[in-house]
């Protein structure tokens, strides 16, 4: 019994479903089948089921995103940058309401990939409806090689709509500084 406990559900789930089907095909009366066609319909049945259960898992993360993040409490933050000489990007670290929710250490390769246009979802989360702060920690290295930290906040009023946040770090060429920003999607 032990083995069964620390089995998936969704093994545990095919290995119940072929014990039924091997059973219910062993008290059908049959017909002499050649091996290769018994082999052959077992293979089909063996497929379906493997079909099935990938439908079952498709379906059954669907609902585990919803129970987990409801649409009335969701919030989705973003990071994408348009950056060049001005700042190389190391760290981020985000708080709701003074609370750090994620502090995110970056690769050079990360950082070459947002610079070519990616953008990265850096949290999603829960929050509750009302009024929050959400302030964004940029670590990393500006002009002249000098280690920088900038923050960027921003005030949101959570509805009943799922939130989703941009932060977007581009080079003022003017000031020859990189500037930040935080805007709501």
């Amino acid at each position: 019994m032990r083995l069964f406990s620390r089995l998936s559900p969704f093994v545990y789930l095919a290995i119940v479903l072929l014990a039924i089907t091997f059973f219910a095909d062993a008290q059908e009366p049959k017909e002499k089948n050649s091996p290769n066609e018994t082999d052959s319909s077992l293979l089909d049945e063996i497929e379906s089921l493997r079909q099935a259960m990938v439908e079952l898992n498709r379906d059954l993360f669907i609902l585990e995103e919803d129970l987990l993040f409801p649409a009335s409490t969701q919030i989705a933050v973003y990071v994408a940058i348009d950056i060049g000489e001005y700042f190389v990007l190391d760290a981020v670290e985000l708080r709701i309401d003074d609370q750090v929710v994620t502090h995110y250490l970056y690769t050079e390769r990360q950082v070459k990939a947002l610079g070519r246009g990616g953008v990265q979802r850096l949290y999603v989360g829960n929050i509750a409806q009302g009024d929050h702060q959400i302030t964004a920690y940029f670590i990393g290295e500006g002009p002249e090689q000098r280690e920088y930290k900038r923050a960027v906040s921003i005030d949101v009023s959570k509805g009943e709509d799922p939130l989703a946040l941009e932060l977007r770090i581009t080079d003022s060429s003017t000031k020859q500084q990189p500037e930040f920003s935080a805007k709501l999607l």
